[in-house]
């Protein structure tokens, strides 16, 4: 950049390492770089932007991994890219209170991660329409009536999104949740009216989750039309289907006119799998799919070149050959005609 004008560049990708702070904040400073970028990428590197820098006035993208900056020079470095549309962390540890400018009316895109800090996401621009983030940071996003695409990951996330979201995300169109050590799903009075695609990661924790519990996310859901779950968990033995109460919880009918494609991938032996599969089958009647992959979690199976063996769930043959009872038990015969029903069986080769 030394011997560069810096007029017609739209990318600049900077890890400097070990290049010196004025070096870095040299290269920046040029009116023809500010004024012709686009996107910014930095990497690993302290970025102290101050108010002689001057307006990016065409950087619709920023993003910073592993960057020192405070909030206060965040701030200011967005107020000077008004034409800003996206913005991603990484690892910016410095940053405890997130705050996007109501000054910014183009920005729709916001992902935050490795920023496990994160006290409060504040949001005053009136177009964000994606947001990704790890933790539970206190979320003030005014209206957030184009609020669309919502990733979350933590401990304890289903049950947080189902009792936070449904009021501060009214028009929430898609759902990731990427969580542990979930307490069971709470029935609320509140829903997600507008809510079309649902997918749910639940990493091994210790504690025993009740899967029929999701019921609560499928009522307060009347547009929903995928869910997905990718469980990793292996079922306690109080948990098991064919355990001391055989029979089978329901609940009341609510008939769910758009769910077409359900998929269920580490399904196991736990009753509320079971009870769950069963009140979608009742219920949803428009339902075209429904999967139910007893493998572990959707990872590259021993079929794959350069993997030797399936993950497991440390069950073995003998939750191989349960899993697969239950769902010829109590499930099989309550599938309709119209559902293209998918079993994805545990691997022969690993469960000899």
């Amino acid at each position: 950049m030394r011997n560069h004008s810096g007029i017609g560049v739209k990318i600049l990708e900077l890890h400097p390492f070990c290049i010196a702070y004025h070096n870095l904040r040299r290269s920046l400073l040029s009116d023809g770089v500010r004024n012709s970028l686009r996107c910014l990428k930095l990497g690993c590197c302290t970025f102290q932007p101050t108010a002689e820098l001057g307006p990016f006035i065409n950087l619709t993208s920023l993003r910073l991994s592993n960057v020192r900056i405070t909030e206060d020079e965040l701030q200011g470095l967005l107020l000077n890219s008004l034409a800003l549309e996206k913005l991603e962390l990484i690892g910016c540890k410095g940053i405890i209170c997130l705050r996007i400018p109501c000054e910014l009316q183009r920005f729709s895109y916001l992902s935050t991660s490795g920023c496990m800090g994160h006290k409060l996401i504040e949001c005053k621009a009136p177009n964000l329409s994606t947001l990704h983030f790890c933790g539970k940071p206190k979320l003030l996003l005014g209206e957030a009536l184009q609020m669309k695409t919502v990733s979350m990951s933590h401990s304890d996330l289903v049950c947080y999104a189902r009792t936070e979201l449904p009021s501060i995300m009214p028009n929430l169109d898609t759902l990731y949740l990427y969580s542990s050590d979930e307490v069971d799903t709470p029935m609320l009075p509140t829903r997600f009216f507008c809510l079309k695609h649902l997918t749910i990661y639940m990493m091994p924790g210790p504690s025993s989750y009740d899967y029929f519990s999701l019921v609560s996310f499928l009522e307060a859901s009347p547009s929903l039309e995928t869910l997905s779950l990718d469980v990793w968990n292996k079922p306690m033995d109080n948990q098991m289907v064919f355990g001391h109460s055989p029979q089978l919880r329901q609940m009341t009918e609510d008939q769910h006119c758009h769910l077409k494609n359900v998929k269920i991938t580490g399904f196991n032996s736990a009753k509320g799998f079971v009870e769950l599969t069963c009140y979608i089958l009742k219920n949803a009647v428009s339902l075209e799919f429904l999967t139910l992959d007893t493998n572990c979690g959707s990872t590259s199976r021993c079929s794959d070149n350069g993997i030797e063996r399936c993950p497991s769930k440390g069950n073995g043959l003998t939750e191989a050959r349960r899993v697969l009872h239950a769902i010829r038990t109590y499930i099989e015969d309550k599938v309709p005609e119209r559902v293209k029903f998918t079993v994805v069986e545990p691997c022969s080769r690993c469960h000899k």
